[in-house]
């Protein structure tokens, strides 16, 4: 089996479902957006969601993506940075309990964390971020030997804030032989780090995914037309809509891909865990439109709980549809 190597902010998501968007405009959140906050701001919103009973888990976009692969049985890598605290020894715990081979460095800042609103109508998630350690994450903290040995390499969009150290670890993985994929991560994300991104997916990326207002964000242009337009400057574009499916384009390759029914009770990790199923069918050599039907599964279990973690019983669920769905595709191909 291909393996993987992942970096990102090793974030411990806290997870709040609220009945609307009061708290929201109380810290002047914009619904659906990614929002950085200093420490004050930061200690005064987890004290406000408190008192309203939370879930804690070791989350961060690449982490939840790299959780999903060791799950599914691929080799499996983390590099992030955590403080000498609590929250820093759960998430260390949590991805030994994956079976995720870990390289957590310690910083000199508390663990960072995710404080995530999920509100109705449509479980949508705003996050309010405090990095702390993970911020503190540096060029100089990336060695080549972090990267031998690995197949693939994948990024989230968030760390395309710290301009140095992604351009140093797409060069580590490039030299490495990685096949590189890239989260976008957040619209916001994107529009602030337009130029900067455009030179890295041209330049390093071989898999983009890219929810609609990311990808609208980085083109210009519609979700269909937005597929189009990454996969000129990469191997392999895809563009998630949601409960409408997701686009993929490879070259003159197209396919459209319908969401899987589900229950949603929380949007948290739906994207990140779509890159964990599109990524184990790729190892497997799998064809395009496989591999994100294979990441509709997998996002369509995440969504039926609160949280960016399957739980076992739809882990089993996905795993068995999945099988069927690879066993059918060989059969047709004979």
């Amino acid at each position: 089996m291909k393996s993987i190597l992942g970096i990102g902010n090793a974030l411990t998501d806290i997870l709040a479902v609220l009945p609307d968007d009061s708290l929201l405009q109380q810290f002047h959140l914009p619904v659906g957006s990614m929002q950085h906050v200093d420490k004050e701001t930061g200690n005064k919103v987890w004290q406000a969601l408190k008192a309203m009973g939370v879930q804690y888990v070791a989350g961060g976009s690449a982490g939840n993506t790299i959780t999903g692969t060791a799950v599914f049985g691929m080799p499996s890598g983390f590099i992030g940075k955590v403080g000498d605290d609590e929250l820093g020894a759960l998430y260390k715990s949590d991805q030994e309990r994956n079976g995720i081979k870990s390289t957590l460095l310690i910083g000199k800042e508390a663990s960072g964390r995710a404080m995530v609103f999920i509100t109705a109508p449509n479980a949508e998630r705003t996050f309010a971020v405090y990095l702390g350690a993970a911020l503190e994450m540096v060029p100089e903290d990336l060695k080549p030997e972090f990267f031998q040995g690995y197949d693939y390499f994948h990024i989230e969009g968030y760390l395309v804030q710290n301009q140095q150290l992604l351009r140093r670890a797409v060069e580590l993985a490039k030299e490495a032989g990685c096949y590189i994929s890239l989260d976008m991560a957040s619209y916001n994300v994107v529009e602030s780090n337009d130029t900067f991104l455009h030179d890295i997916v041209e330049h390093y990326v071989d898999i983009v995914f890219a929810n609609e207002t990311e990808a609208e964000t980085f083109t210009r242009h519609s979700p269909r037309e937005a597929v189009d337009i990454i996969a000129k400057s990469c191997d392999i574009a895809v563009v998630k809509i949601g409960k409408d499916g997701s686009f993929i384009r490879s070259g003159n390759e197209f396919h459209y891909i319908e969401a899987c029914p589900a229950d949603v009770k929380d949007a948290t990790g739906a994207g990140d865990l779509y890159a964990s199923g599109f990524l184990y069918a790729h190892a497997l050599g799998m064809p395009l439109d496989i591999c994100g039907r294979v990441g509709s599964i997998t996002a369509s279990k995440v969504v039926e709980v609160v949280g960016p973690k399957i739980d076992i019983p739809r882990w089993k669920a996905a795993k068995k549809e999945i099988r069927a769905l690879i066993a059918e595709y060989s059969v047709c191909s004979c």
